[in-house]
């Protein structure tokens, strides 16, 4: 199996479907990653964790719709093409 632009494009789907899949009360308040929790002072740099939270926070709101029709896309593709 070859490493190709198209493989490279079904795992960053993956990984975009997995976050969007995320569950913020069952999954990341569990672990302490929710969104309005981070308190932070006027002028200091935001935190690591912070920065991944408000990441995935704009992973799911901006990507939920068009990954919907990117799914649809790449299922028609592999069962027409295999």
């Amino acid at each position: 199996m070859a490493f190709t632009l198209w493989n490279l494009f079904e795992a960053t789907l993956l990984v975009l479907n997995a976050v969007c899949v995320l569950h913020e009360e069952r999954f990341l308040a569990r672990m302490g990653w929710r969104t309005g929790q981070q308190v932070q002072g006027f002028g200091e740099p935001p935190s690591a964790k912070s920065q991944i939270v408000n990441l995935i926070y704009s992973i799911r709101t901006v990507m939920r719709f068009p990954l919907i029709f990117v799914n649809i896309l790449t299922i028609v593709v592999k069962l027409l093409l295999g």
